[in-house]
């Protein structure tokens, strides 16, 4: 998880080297998420060939895969994102500016608080995934999806602002910017989803 959110910290500063018509930055920065992604594929992958499957888990061996496949989406798609910078060059419209900033931020939050959830694990292993530490996780999961919320408030309200100028735009980077609004919003989805799959542990 550590190294999935690593991958999403690099999404702002991606975002300010095209805001600044920086190409030697963004492929550097790319580098960087391309780099972790791999890191994270090699973990996912070393868990999934080490994890138990004939001696019993404190928790359901399927919950524990699809935390880690949503863990492991995070870093997917912030390499989705660089993949579509660096393949077309973009210039953010003038229409996003304002908007685009707070967007990234507010999804890249939502990444960084499921991250903090996750490193409540070996808290809610010791205490048997019940009694304080595991309301205090509930608590943490209700704050996630309050957060996840805001962020999908304002990629709507971006994706207004992109359809209010479409007009100005060409049609092939009207539909990049959908896409990317898209993906940068996937990075909350699946942050969300980290935690929801951590309650289902909970719940068992």
């Amino acid at each position: 998880m550590r190294v999935a959110i690593a991958c999403a910290d690099e999404v702002p500063h991606l975002f300010d080297a095209v805001a600044r018509d920086d190409a030697a930055a963004v492929k550097v920065i790319a580098g960087i998420i391309y780099e972790k992604e791999a890191e994270a594929d090699g973990i996912k992958n070393e868990l999934r060939r080490h994890l138990p499957r004939t001696m019993f888990l404190p928790v359901n061996r399927r919950d524990l895969l699809d935390v880690l496949d949503m863990q492991d989406s995070i870093a997917d798609v912030a390499q989705d994102i660089a993949d579509l910078l660096i393949e077309r060059s973009m210039r953010i419209p003038p229409a996003l500016s304002e908007s685009l900033t707070p967007f990234i931020a507010k999804c890249v939050e939502v990444c960084q608080l499921s991250g903090r959830i996750i490193e409540e694990l070996d808290e809610l292993l010791e205490t048997g995934f019940r009694g304080r530490e595991a309301s205090v996780v509930e608590e943490m999961i209700e704050e996630l999806n309050g957060l996840e919320d805001e962020s999908d408030r304002l990629g709507m309200a971006l994706a207004k602002d992109l359809f209010r100028h479409e007009d100005e735009m060409k049609p092939v980077t009207v539909m990049f910017w959908y896409r990317l609004i898209e993906l940068i919003g996937d990075l909350a989805d699946y942050a969300e989803k980290v935690g929801n799959r951590l309650r289902l542990l909970i719940a068992q």
